[in-house]
């Protein structure tokens, strides 16, 4: 009895462990891209670069510890982000194709 209650103990520290490094980890990789903008003297296109790399990162910071995917996990869990990140990628490139042809039929 003592044992389940100690396992349960350690087990709820590390999922907080986890979602406490993910929430700074968030909260860094929102925070400097907004530093970056306000209070950076660096060219535009050195700027969009760093927030994109930044965004890459918080995407990946996500992933792993708030939706607990990673290298090791089920191949099913893989398997619906691969599937989302699919369907995503398809609305956004439609989307951009249907907006560059209503632009060229404006111009």
């Amino acid at each position: 009895m003592a044992s389940d209650v100690a396992n349960h103990d350690n087990e709820y520290r590390r999922e907080l462990r986890s979602y406490v490094i993910g929430f700074v980890a968030a909260l860094a990789l929102t925070l400097i891209p907004f530093a970056l903008v306000a209070f950076g003297p660096q060219s535009a296109s050195w700027v969009l670069v760093a927030i994109f790399v930044l965004a890459a990162i918080q995407l990946v910071v996500h992933v792993r510890y708030f939706l607990h995917i990673g290298f090791d996990s089920h191949r099913d869990d893989l398997f619906l982000l691969l599937f989302t990140t699919v369907i995503v990628l398809l609305l956004a490139i439609g989307t951009l194709f249907i907006l560059m042809s209503w632009h060229s039929r404006m111009t």
